[in-house]
Order: C-alpha cells, then structure tokens, then sequence
C-alpha cells in the first residue's frame, strides 16, 4: 500500500502543476498567488506533503469502503473542497472564476488518486 500511496501522490502532484500550467494565465489575472513567478521548492516540498495527506486520508476511507473508487472521489470532492471553496467566496468575496478553478484541480487530482489506488485495490 506504501508504493500505491507514494505512486498516487506523484501522479497528482504532476496532474496538479499540469493543470495550474495549463489555466496560469487565469489563475495570474485572479490571483496575486497565481501571477507570482514559479514556486520556491519549499512550497513545492510543502504543495507535496499536502498530496501526500490528502491520498493518505482517501486511501483510509477507500480501505473502510467498498464504494467504486471514483464514485467517493466524487463524494469526498463535493463534501470537503467544494464546499470549503464555497464558504471562501460567500464569506471572504473570493471570485467564483477562482473558487472553480481550484475545485477542477481537486476534482482532477482526487479522480487521479482515486484510479491509481484503484489499480492496487
């Protein structure tokens, strides 16, 4: 289970950089974060451990269950990100463009967790 954890966190980890590559210039216009200049390699370290928290949590409750894999990345997308980014532009005005941008990198890289852990369930 070690090696399906570690493979799922860099395979999210690249899936993540992908996606943030690919929608920077939205990001960069919505976000002084985003307009910043390529991460530090700290925050990188840090951006690494956070995936690597989020596809230990998934891999305990995709232990605890025998739901479809993707079906509870769907589930655990919409009861943790989507709503915690939800609360971020009700209460603390940020744009809803931002808000969906970051929901469709946690969509992305939970179902990507989701179909590696799969090939080792």
């Amino acid at each position: 289970m070690v090696l399906a954890i570690l493979v799922a966190s860099v395979a999210a980890f690249i899936v993540s950089s992908i996606w943030y590559t690919l929608f920077g210039k939205t990001w960069a216009q919505l976000s002084a974060a985003g307009a910043a200049a390529r991460p530090s390699p700290w925050r990188m370290g840090a951006e690494f451990g956070r995936t690597l928290a989020l596809v230990v949590v998934f891999a305990v409750l995709a232990a605890a269950t025998s739901w479809p894999l993707l079906g509870l990345a769907v589930l655990v997308w919409a009861g943790f990100p989507v709503v915690i980014l939800a609360g971020s532009v009700l209460h603390e005005r940020v744009p809803v463009r931002l808000a969906a941008l970051h929901a469709g990198d946690w969509l992305a890289k939970i179902s990507v967790v989701a179909l590696v852990l799969g090939v080792w369930r």
